[in-house]
This record gives C-alpha cells, structure tokens and sequence, in this order.
C-alpha cells in the first residue's frame, strides 16, 4: 500500500496531538515530522482545527465501525455487551495514539466539527443503550440509569488511552477481556450468571 502525503501529515499530526496536545503542536511540528515544507500543511487542510477535525472524525467513524460490529454479534443482552466492550477495549489499547487525540482534544474542534463528533458519540452510545434496556426488560440486567451506566460502562475502554502502552503488563487482548467481564459484572442482576 502507498502511503501517500495526506496519509504522512495526518499520521505525523496524531503523534504530535498525541504527544504534545493540540494547542502546544504547531503546524511546523507537524510538518517537520511527516517531512514535508510548512506550507503543504495548507494544501490538504486549511487549518490546523480542520487536521484535527480530519483525525477524530477517521477514528470515531473507525471505533463506530467496530462497536456496531460486536453489537451486531448477538442478540443476547449480556453477551451483545460481552462483545461490545471488548471491542471497543480493543479498540482504544490498539489504537491508543489517535485514540488520545479523538477523546481528549474534542474541546479544540470548532462548534459545527464539534457537533458531527457528538452525533458519532450519541450513536455509539446508543447501541450499549439498546443492549442496557433489553437487558433490564429480559430481566438479566439491572441498571437503575441507562444513561449513566452506558457512559461509565464506555469510559472503561476509553481510558485507556490514557494509560496503555503496548509493552506493559497486560496485552490489549487481555485488557479488553477484563474490561468485558468488568462490565458485565456492573449490570448484570444478582440472580444472573457471568
């Protein structure tokens, strides 16, 4: 596959979010880092916000692309949730660099960018709603918030790219296991097996 210049800025930006935030990475760093001139920053984005929003927006269609996946593995609450949360662990331990920078720089994008990375949010939370709420009405689950208990349920894989590193302790494998049993153990009703 030929990684071609617009692959090399966008990558080069993520590291350079990743590392050093987006308010303290210039459009010269970004540029020094994919080997390019300042000047081909602008000739695919016209603004570093615009480099920023091209990342979250790539890696929350891609993180949606794998949840709506492991939702669609199963109908069974508990198991549809199993599949989820591993996923979505997986996800973030894998993908920790682009990962950091679509969760955590989301307050940089401009109003109207702002708003199409909510939509992707709400629509990725939805599908652990749905599971929540077909769960409690099978009787398998008990969850007094469905709302609280799907964002808590899906910070358990966000924070991870906070922490992981590939060398430590634990695989992504192995984290997106725990992380799914974790879950399961939050919502599950007392009368329900693991």
């Amino acid at each position: 596959m030929t990684v071609t210049a617009r692959d090399r800025l966008l990558q080069a930006a993520t590291e350079a979010f990743a590392e050093h935030g987006y308010g303290a990475t210039t459009t010269r760093d970004i540029a020094s880092r994919a080997q390019m001139s300042p000047a081909a920053v602008y000739v695919h984005h016209a603004t570093k916000e615009e480099l920023l929003f091209a990342i979250s927006l790539a890696g929350h269609e891609d993180a949606m692309r794998v949840l709506s996946a492991a939702s669609a593995e199963s109908d069974e609450p508990i198991e549809r949730i199993r599949a989820m949360v591993r996923a979505f662990s997986d996800w973030h331990a894998r993908n920790s660099r682009i990962g950091r920078v679509v969760q955590y720089e989301f307050g940089a994008l401009t109003p109207e960018h702002r708003a199409v990375i909510a939509d992707l949010r709400r629509r990725m939370e939805q599908h652990l709603r749905d599971a929540l709420v077909a769960g409690v009405d099978e009787g398998v689950l008990e969850v007094a918030d469905v709302r609280g208990t799907a964002r808590a349920v899906l910070s358990l894989s966000v924070d991870l790219v906070r922490w992981f590193e590939p060398s430590g302790a634990h695989t992504a494998s192995e984290l997106a296991d725990l992380h799914a049993d974790l879950a399961i153990r939050m919502v599950r009703a007392p009368s329900t097996p693991v």
